[in-house]
């Protein structure tokens, strides 16, 4: 019996060759096999009935949603999770468990990951397994400090994660947004600061989600956000955040007062591979406009929201 990652392997494989057009030689390079294996791998699909005539799949359908993203975007990998009658909690489940076996499949190289916050972002790291990684350091891209919702600040995701990857992390003891400029200018002077903020800008792999300030968001949950400064972004045309830095639907940075204490935008577009986890329609200005930034490399996304995406462009 195949488990749902086996299977979505043979399909997408199926699908690039039937319905793509792609050569064996071509597949193969791809997905790191010979091309013998290949072959072997769209035999054992038609003996599934995977292939027929057709590819015959449940999941063909988000394949196709992620070779057309990827064309329509330019990014290096999509991973579209069926979410078809799900709650928005099972939702968020199976986006994080997607987002936790990918990121364990790709750290290779990878000394430095970077890692933000929020609800998605905490479910790739409760769903991601236990192995050994001693050579990987995690990184908090921002700061995030407080006595609630602990469970999906920066600091404390970096922790679980490197404790899953039994490996080390950095703390970054400063909120994620401050009150005043003159505070993060002081607290930015602190060396063990410094050097976090440092790092987070060496990372070989960020691990990020976005953010819709004007729905359903975190920040203002959490309290880093007012009713007046919401009114505020919505006049300055935020249509987004990531790492607390805001920017409009075309992707352009959008910095208000300089309150965060964390990674910029022209920062996170250096990183060699950014990783995006996201989960909701109510995000679908918001990764939009992400997308038009070029922020991104990879994007795993629930399957209402990527069809949405392919409907605005």
């Amino acid at each position: 019996m195949l488990d749902w990652k086996e299977r979505r392997h043979l399909v997408k494989i199926s699908n690039l060759y039937y319905a793509e057009g792609w050569t064996q030689e071509q597949i193969a390079k791809k997905v790191g096999v010979s091309r013998p294996g290949i072959s072997k791998l769209l035999q054992k699909a038609k003996e599934l009935g995977i292939i027929e005539v057709y590819i015959k799949d449940e999941n063909a359908h988000t394949v196709e949603l992620e070779l057309k993203l990827k064309r329509e975007f330019g990014l290096r990998d999509v991973i579209v999770v069926s979410t078809v009658g799900y709650t928005p909690g099972m939702s968020r489940k199976a986006v994080g468990k997607a987002g936790a076996y990918y990121l364990s499949r790709n750290l290779k190289d990878v000394k430095l990951l970077g890692i933000s916050w929020g609800t998605t972002v905490a479910e790739v790291v409760k769903e991601y397994p236990y192995e050994r990684r001693e050579g990987i350091k995690i990184i908090p891209l921002e700061g995030g400090m407080g006595r609630q919702y602990v469970e999906i600040h920066a600091n404390q995701l970096a922790y679980e994660l490197s404790k899953k990857m039994n490996s080390t992390c950095s703390y970054l003891y400063a909120p994620a947004i401050v009150e005043t400029e003159e505070l993060k200018e002081r607290l930015m002077e602190m060396h063990d600061i410094e050097a976090v903020l440092e790092e987070g800008k060496n990372v070989d792999v960020a691990l990020i989600s976005i953010g819709n300030p004007h729905k359903g968001s975190t920040l203002r949950k959490i309290g880093y956000l007012q009713e007046d400064e919401m009114n505020s972004l919505r006049k300055m045309g935020v249509a987004g955040d990531i790492a607390s830095r805001f920017f409009d639907e075309l992707g352009a940075p959008i910095n208000q007062d300089d309150k965060v204490i964390g990674i910029s935008l022209e920062q996170l577009k250096k990183i060699r591979t950014v990783i995006a986890v996201v989960d909701g329609v109510y995000k679908l200005e918001s990764v939009l406009s992400a997308l038009n930034g070029n922020y991104l490399d990879v994007l795993i996304i629930d399957e209402q929201t990527a069809a949405a995406l392919l409907d605005e462009r």
